[in-house]
């Protein structure tokens, strides 16, 4: 028979670290799993920004009749929340002039950012939309502004404190949509993306 002073085995200890080290690992991975939840959900959401405000500026140089006359219609502040009604005219199926034409884009583009077309699950998350004339650049130069609620608070993402038209990234800064209920810091919870273009009457 063997002497059992010979025989070898993990201790308690031993078993109680080994476990501790793998718990750690698994509180790791899973840590590294929600942020990279968060990150994907905002790149989805910036993703979904950009195109609205391509699909807005594509349709406003369709709408370019009567040498651009009814682009002045689409320079809007603070859409986002359903602040537009039903135009009267539905330009999908009746005909429209270019001024109801104007109208109903907003309007459905609006319903695309709060995600009423889809539901509510393919909009932004309390979006904030401004189209603005740039007067510094020139005629024919629009700035199409989306605002929209991250997931964690950042700095605020506004290069000036100037909001005229020379810095349009101003859409919507100091909402109580993007503050930080936690310590009262407005705009910490602000993304925005600008879409810049020229369109020819």
């Amino acid at each position: 028979m063997r002497n059992p002073r010979n025989q070898r085995g993990f201790s308690l200890i031993e078993a109680l670290i080994t476990l501790f080290v793998f718990a750690i690992g698994i509180l790791t991975v899973a840590g590294l799993q929600l942020i990279s939840k968060k990150a994907n959900y905002d790149a989805a959401q910036r993703t979904t920004a950009s195109m609205l405000a391509n699909d807005i500026a594509e349709r406003m140089r369709a709408n370019l009749g009567n040498n651009g006359a009814a682009l002045a219609d689409y320079v809007v502040e603070d859409l986002g929340g359903a602040t537009l009604g039903l135009p009267g005219g539905n330009c999908i199926a009746a005909e429209c002039d270019r001024y109801e034409i104007a109208a109903w884009d907003l309007y459905e583009w609006e319903q695309a950012l709060d995600g009423a077309s889809e539901d509510g699950a393919g909009g932004l998350v309390e979006p904030n939309a401004c189209i603005r004339t740039d007067a510094v650049s020139g005629a024919g130069v629009y700035h199409v502004i989306i605002s929209w609620r991250g997931v964690t608070p950042l700095s605020n993402p506004i290069i000036d404190a100037d909001l005229t038209d020379d810095h349009p990234e101003g859409c919507g800064e100091g909402s109580e949509k993007f503050k930080d209920d936690d310590t009262g810091v407005y705009d910490a919870y602000r993304r925005v993306i600008v879409v810049s273009t020229y369109i020819t009457p």
